[in-house]
């Protein structure tokens, strides 16, 4: 553990550098894939729950009772294949389709007798088609504004580049969730949506702390000659890079729980609609943060014409310094890197620190 956080420190110093800039292509690439995938598993459809599409919800009370046997005996009660969750307390949660064609005082009557059960202890509650589309409508309607807020609220707060590379961001995490729900078959349900939204806001905190470093970095960056645009963001998310693992991994291991402990092993179905879309979406917020939103936002920045500007000087103080033998003063190859190469930046002991207290900013660890 001391290594790991020594690391961070010399992280921090520039000590020692991961290029994740000046390798965006290989991440643009791993992303494209597992979007491709994610694509995919949402084009053969969701399993969308009850209070979606409607149906009836029934809720057994009777110690001993298991899921397996809950599922043959509302099999044999209606047509349309029922999802039987076992929940807390001793009951078990028969969801039965708005397409049943038996009424529901007939289904919890017959589940009543053939579970051997009181009748009082079979609780109903029937959820028509069309609450469930208000549902669908007040959902959709809550991800678009927390997508205007998001991009709104980046775009005064930092600057529209950084507003667009975090909506990407957001949409690259919402996609991966959203297609690995489809492809494990998880029914969607209004936990899910919180879900949704939980994760979304958690990567955009991540990435908000990952561009205030960038943006302290990079100020007054025009004004010298030794470093580009692209290496002081990687600068900046090589210094919160150990911070952004331990928050995720301190996020992660409590809705594993859920998911593996309380979902898989205790049976517990009703965790796994909201445990899912938060494992899968803080994983993904964290790398999205570090290999999506900062070489997206590099990348962006990089075509402004004082950029462009800055690039050229750099290289070309570089080419001197080499020809003076003063390699040792780079911060990267002689030659600059190009579009598809690392910002020259990895391993470069001090470097980057070095250039930030030789312009006279603060460094204030986050």
């Amino acid at each position: 553990m001391s290594r790991f956080s020594n690391l961070g420190h010399r992280l921090y110093q520039g000590e020692v550098s991961f290029d994740f800039v000046g390798r965006r292509k290989l991440w643009y690439s791993i992303s494209g894939v597992i979007v491709l995938i994610a694509a995919i598993g949402l084009a053969m459809g969701l399993h969308l729950g009850i209070e979606f599409k409607g149906g009836s919800v029934y809720t057994v009370t009777k110690p001993g009772l298991s899921v397996s046997q809950a599922q043959d005996t509302a099999d044999g009660i209606v047509s349309s294949h029922p999802l039987v969750q076992s929940t807390d307390s001793n009951k078990i949660r028969i969801q039965v389709s708005s397409d049943e064609t038996k009424s529901s005082d007939e289904i919890r009557s017959q589940l009543s007798q053939k579970l051997g059960v009181p009748l009082d202890t079979v609780e109903a509650q029937v959820i028509g088609p069309s609450w469930g589309k208000q549902i669908s409508n007040k959902a959709l309607t809550g991800l678009v504004v927390f997508m205007v807020l998001v991009t709104v609220y980046l775009a005064i707060a930092f600057e529209w580049r950084m507003a667009v590379a975090a909506l990407v961001a957001l949409i690259h995490d919402l996609l991966i969730t959203i297609g690995v729900y489809a492809l494990v078959g998880f029914e969607v349900t209004p936990g899910t949506v919180i879900g949704f939204l939980t994760i979304l806001g958690y990567s955009l905190y991540d990435t908000v702390v990952v561009f205030d470093t960038v943006k302290e970095n990079a100020k007054g960056i025009t004004k010298q000659n030794k470093l580009t645009y692209s290496e002081a963001a990687n600068a900046g998310l090589n210094q919160t890079l150990v911070r952004s693992l331990n928050t995720t991994v301190v996020a992660l291991l409590p809705v594993a729980a859920l998911l593996f402990i309380g979902g898989g092993l205790l049976g517990a179905g009703t965790l796994n609609d909201i445990s899912l879309a938060l494992f899968i979406g803080l994983a993904a917020g964290a790398y999205s943060s570090i290999c999506v939103a900062t070489p997206l936002l590099a990348q962006l920045k990089e075509e402004q014409p004082e950029m462009k500007a800055l690039r050229k000087r750099v290289l070309q103080h570089r080419a001197a310094a080499a020809a003076k033998g003063e390699g040792a003063d780079a911060t990267a190859t002689d030659e600059g890197p190009e579009d598809d190469e690392p910002a020259g930046m990895v391993g470069q002991r001090g470097r980057s620190a070095g250039a930030t207290r030789a312009k006279g900013r603060p460094s204030t660890k986050r």
